[in-house]
């Protein structure tokens, strides 16, 4: 399969473990650099995969051993670090969001195509066994016409657990923005594109608490709203609920629930590759789940950029488009809060190819 496609990895923070955790060993790619603001984190990520050399930004960027950049910058440098490697003729697989803001977002697909190159973006979770069982089981007709479905995610804010936890509450951040690409890609996997929203918010709070780590206790300003809510309008005329809370303390909720014409789905947390889906027949008594029909098993963050980079003529299922009609919908919501209106959407997109049943290593 010649050699292996090389990837260099922008950004070694929390969630690098897990990208790097999926792409050691892997035959389609190879780790060949890593930087980081920190070069002390960034020798200590490279120390632990073969091969790799930590350098900075800009040799990474700039490298002539680099054919992808893994962008897991915090949000407001997405599209910056972005651009950089565009213009450097590199491809780019980016950690969600897309970027901050809409127009940054398509700046980014713009200078990629006329550069050549291709953009991806998380969230892959919904490529994994649970997001594509319920689509396969939509599809399928096991509930008929879909006509709506119900997003839910409530939490009481990532400073209970996250050692710094400041980006979550400036822009680029907020409960919407943080977790709502993982159920705006589902809602897309499985009921295709949004041309309308309205939104609503609020924020329960002006500071918020720092609760591990070496800042414990250190009170950090909120500058975004923390609880969102919006109703949004499918293409295909189906309407879906969405609300994201940093504000609330749990939920009995499923992840998401779709509902048709003869039964419903629930659907389980797209934040996870995996999980039970649930069906309730309008002609049935009790919930049953489905057995695991469609999507990477085993899989683990990560898969998406192979996913793209063995795409071979088809569009990578986490697409630069995707995640740019995702920014869309989220900014949309934001912008009908402050409008107070309805807003239609200039962007649409394709519902991406579905994952057949199949081990995530088959993605390489």
């Amino acid at each position: 399969m010649g050699d292996p496609h090389r990837v260099g990895v922008v950004g070694v923070g929390f969630i690098s473990r897990a990208y790097l955790d999926t792409l050691s060993g892997q035959t389609a790619v190879r780790v060949t650099a890593v930087a980081d603001l920190d070069a002390n984190r960034a020798a200590e990520a490279a120390a632990r995969i073969p091969g790799a050399a930590a350098v900075s930004v800009e040799s990474l960027l700039g490298g002539a051993d680099v054919d992808t950049v893994l962008n897991l910058t915090v949000p407001a440098a997405h599209a910056e670090i972005t651009r950089r490697a565009l213009d450097a003729g590199k491809n780019v697989y980016v950690e969600k969001p897309l970027a901050v803001t809409f127009p940054e977002g398509r700046e980014v697909l713009d200078r990629a195509a006329a550069a050549g190159v291709v953009v991806g973006c998380a969230p892959d979770t919904v490529l994994g066994t649970g997001t594509q069982t319920a689509r396969a089981a939509i599809d399928g007709g096991l509930i008929g016409r879909p006509l709506s479905a119900i997003a839910t995610m409530i939490t009481p804010g990532h400073e209970r657990w996250h050692p710094h936890p400041d980006f979550y509450y400036v822009a680029g951040g907020g409960p919407l923005f943080d977790m709502g690409p993982y159920y705006l890609t589902a809602l897309i996997h499985l009921l295709g594109p949004v041309r309308a929203v309205v939104g609503t918010a609020s924020r329960l709070r002006s500071e918020r608490v720092i609760g591990s780590g070496p800042r414990s206790g250190e009170r950090i300003p909120v500058e975004v709203d923390t609880h969102v809510s919006g109703v949004l309008e499918h293409a295909n005329g189906a309407l879906s609920t969405i609300t994201t809370s940093f504000d609330g303390v749990t939920t009995t909720a499923a992840p998401i629930e779709v509902h048709g014409e003869t039964g419903t789905l629930a659907v389980p947390d797209p934040n996870h590759f995996d999980g039970e889906t649930r069906i309730f027949p309008l002609d049935g008594d009790e919930w049953r789940t489905l057995p695991t029909s469609a999507g990477y098993t085993g899989a683990g963050r990560g898969v998406g950029l192979l996913d793209l980079v063995t795409a071979e003529g088809r569009s990578p299922r986490a697409s630069g488009e995707l995640a740019l009609h995702v920014l869309e919908t989220m900014t949309a919501v934001l912008r009908s809060v402050d409008e107070g209106r309805r807003i239609e959407l200039t962007t649409t997109v394709e519902r991406p190819v579905p994952v057949p049943l199949s081990p995530w290593t088959s993605a390489t």
